[in-house]
């Protein structure tokens, strides 16, 4: 079976930061992208960010803000969130496909439980 995990969520102030982590099994992250979408209340669900083995894009909302790196010992990779603003606060999603990077949700095949991002002072 193929999954993926998010973990790292939580409260936080404004200018604060959290580190994200999407955990793979059944497969080997580095053969897939991997997206990282946000779902406020009320709103769609929204790209943050895609990797691959060949690029890395963020969102221009987030940029300069938010980095991912990627530890294939462990299958894991990470959404590394500075400066986070109240306007983050949202249910933060990882997903895997086998094929490029693109911010596009609905052609990601394998959806993360989400991970609550609340940032309130």
């Amino acid at each position: 079976q193929l999954l993926v995990v998010e973990s790292g969520g939580g409260l936080v102030q404004p200018g604060g930061s959290l580190r994200l982590s999407c955990v793979a099994s059944g497969f080997s992250l580095d053969q897939y992208a991997i997206g990282w979408f946000r779902q406020a209340p009320g709103k769609g669900r929204e790209g943050v960010a895609c990797t691959s083995r060949i690029i890395t894009n963020f969102a221009e909302s987030v940029k300069g803000r938010f980095t991912i790196s990627r530890d294939n010992t462990k299958n894991t990779i990470y959404l590394q969130m500075n400066s986070l603003k109240p306007e983050d606060t949202a249910v933060y999603y990882c997903a895997a496909r086998k094929g490029g990077a693109i911010m596009i949700p609905e052609l990601y095949e394998i959806w993360g439980q989400g991970t609550q991002v609340t940032v309130s002072s």
